[in-house]
């Protein structure tokens, strides 16, 4: 029996994606898992390989400090949240990828053989999720119910850099001030 006091290195883990398939995007409304196995909704779809880089999770906050009449603080406390996702799609030539980036009806055509309208970025939210394995097979989803495109890197285009969607996404709120919900579990059976 592990002593719940005692330091514990089976609690320490890298992460790994999910094998076959971990980024996936589906329209704003799609029922979200409510756990790290269960099976995604149809709706959400494939969006390809990351780079390297993986997946950046970066919490922005603010706070509020309250002073008394000599200037000493007597409480500071956080007064706003939010959180970003920035990944780099490399499966430059996937519509659902390109999709992810310009928006929907920026995007005609099939994988391979795409048209792209480059044009003002398609702020309409969608649902977000990300599968990683960690160390003992334990599972870790990661799902953004509505997020928006914010930010987008600079592309380059060269022999030597993988051609690819740098996209930062805003993890909007899903609800209670939610804004992305991790479920940790390790597989049944």
């Amino acid at each position: 029996m592990v002593n719940p006091a005692a330091n514990d290195s089976t609690n320490v883990s890298l992460g790994k994606f999910k094998v076959g398939g971990y980024a996936y995007a589906a329209p704003l409304g799609t029922a979200l898992p409510t756990d790290s196995e269960s099976a995604l909704d149809p709706a959400f779809q494939i969006i390809g390989y990351l780079s390297e880089d993986g997946i950046t999770n970066t919490t922005d906050t603010n706070t509020t400090e309250v002073k008394d009449a000599n200037g000493t603080t007597v409480m500071k406390v956080i007064s706003s949240y939010a959180e970003s996702y920035k990944f780099m799609l490399i499966e430059f030539l996937r519509k659902a990828a390109a999709q992810l980036r310009y928006g929907d009806n920026a995007v005609t055509g099939a994988d391979k053989k795409m048209t792209i309208k480059h044009q003002m970025p398609d702020d309409t939210p969608v649902s977000l999720v990300f599968e990683i394995v960690a160390t003992g097979n334990v599972k870790d989803r990661i799902v953004i119910g509505s997020s928006t495109r914010s930010e987008f890197g600079d592309r380059q285009m060269h022999s030597s850099d993988v051609l690819g969607y740098d996209i930062t996404v805003a993890a909007n709120d899903m609800g209670d001030g939610v804004t992305s919900i991790e479920y940790i579990g390790i597989p049944k059976g």
